[in-house]
C-alpha cells in the first residue's frame, strides 16, 4: 500500500475516525486505487500500537460508508467505484396503509437516487421480523423499520432482543420509539398520548362551542389507550364533555355535538354517522363537528375538507431520508397538528 497512516494519540479526535480519515484522504489523493489492499487489521494494530478492534471499527466505518469492501481471504480493498455506490437500505413496515405510502414516498424522494430501498412487510408478527432480520443481517447500510407489535411484555422483549441484533448505527426507527432499547440509534416518532391532547388544544376555541366531544374508538389498536388517555387529560383540564364508543349509534347522532373518529377516515363508522346525520337533516360543519385520526390526501376531499388530528408523515419521511444521506442518527420527534377544514 502507497502512502502512511498516522495516528496522535492526544487528539480528541478519535483513533478509528482519525484512520478513516487517513484511508479516505488517501483515496481522495490517489495514493490508494481501485483493488488496492489495505493492511490486515492484526498489521495495522500493531503498527500504530492500537487495538484490532480499533482498525476494526475503522474499516467496518469505511465499508458501511462504500469506500472499501472485504472478501474472505482477500481482507479490505479499495472499491472499484470509488465509494460512489448507492446506500442499501431495507425496510420493514407493518404495512403500507395510507399513511405509511405516504412516508415512504417521501423518504424515497429525499433519497433520490443516492440509495436502494428493498421493502418487507411484517404485519406485525414478531417471526416476520425475526426472519427479515436473520436473512438480511449484513447486507445493508440501514435498517428502517417501523416497530408496532402487541404491547404484552413478552413480545415487547422479543422484539427488543431482535432489534438489538442490527448496530446502532444501522438502525432507524420510524413511527414508535421503542424505549426499551438503548443506544445511538436513529428515531423519528410520534406521541400518541401527549400528541393527540395536542392537537385537540389546537381546536379548543371551536370544541368549546359544542355540547360534548365524542371519540368512536378502535379497541384493538395497539396505542387506543394512550390516545385515550390523552383524550381524557385533555378534556378534563380543559371542561370538555366527552363521551367514548366502540361504534357509531343512531342516538348519539345529535346536533350541538363533535365526533372524533379514531377508526380510520374511510370505514364503515365515517359513514354511517354521516348518513345518520343526513337523515336527521344535519349539516357536517354546520350542526355536527367531525374530527378524525390521520392525515391523508383525500381528507382535502371528503366532506368539502375532513378536519384530521394527525402526525406530519412525510416529514417522518424526509427526516429519516435526510439521517441516511447525511449518515447521521438521531431521535427526533414529528409534527402533530391540527389541519382545520369545513368538517369542524
Amino acid at each position: 500500500m502507497k502512502g502512511t497512516i498516522r495516528i496522535d494519540k492526544n487528539s480528541l479526535i478519535p483513533v478509528y475516525r482519525q484512520i478513516v480519515s487517513a484511508i479516505d484522504s488517501m483515496i481522495e489523493t490517489g495514493a490508494l486505487k481501485e483493488g488496492d489492499v489495505l493492511p490486515s487489521m492484526n498489521e495495522l494494530a500493531e503498527k500504530l500500537e492500537i487495538s484490532k478492534e480499533t482498525t476494526k471499527k475503522a474499516y467496518l466505518v469505511l465499508r458501511d460508508e462504500g469506500k472499501v469492501e472485504s472478501k474472505q481471504g482477500k481482507g479490505f480493498y479499495v472499491r472499484a467505484d470509488g465509494g460512489a455506490r448507492k446506500l442499501k437500505v431495507l425496510a420493514i413496515f407493518d404495512k403500507l396503509s395510507t399513511y405509511k405510502q405516504i412516508l415512504f414516498s417521501s423518504m424515497l424522494e429525499t433519497l433520490d437516487n443516492h440509495a436502494e430501498i428493498t421493502i418487507r412487510l411484517h404485519e406485525q408478527n414478531v417471526d416476520m421480523l425475526e426472519y427479515f432480520i436473520s436473512e438480511n443481517l449484513d447486507n445493508f447500510d440501514y435498517y428502517v423499520i417501523t416497530p408496532h407489535f402487541p404491547l404484552d411484555p413478552a413480545t415487547q422483549r422479543r422484539v427488543c432482543a431482535l432489534l438489538g441484533k442490527i448496530p446502532n448505527r444501522k438502525l432507524l426507527m420510524l413511527d414508535n420509539w421503542m424505549r426499551g432499547i438503548h443506544g445511538s440509534f436513529g428515531a423519528v416518532y410520534q406521541d400518541w398520548e401527549n400528541d393527540t391532547a395536542k392537537g385537540l388544544a389546537e381546536g379548543l376555541d371551536t370544541l368549546r362551542k359544542y355540547g360534548r366531544l365524542n371519540v368512536i374508538t378502535l379497541p384493538s389498536s395497539l396505542y387506543s389507550k394512550a390516545i385515550r388517555t390523552g383524550v381524557e387529560r385533555f378534556c378534563s383540564e380543559n371542561g370538555i364533555k366527552v363521551r367514548f364508543a366502540d361504534k357509531v349509534s343512531r342516538d348519539m347522532v345529535q346536533s350541538g355535538e363533535v365526533y372524533l373518529l379514531l377508526t380510520g377516515q374511510y370505514d364503515f363508522d365515517l359513514i354511517e354517522l354521516v348518513r345518520i346525520a343526513r337523515e336527521k337533516k344535519l349539516e357536517v360543519g354546520r350542526d355536527i363537528g367531525l374530527i378524525s385520526y390521520n392525515e391523508s390526501p383525500l381528507c382535502e376531499i371528503i366532506l368539502n375538507g375532513l378536519t384530521t388530528v394527525s402526525t406530519d408523515f412525510a416529514q417522518m419521511g424526509r427526516l429519516a431520508g435526510e439521517m441516511i444521506l447525511e449518515r447521521s442518527l438521531a431521535k427526533r420527534h414529528c409534527d402533530f397538528r391540527m389541519t382545520r377544514r369545513a368538517s369542524f
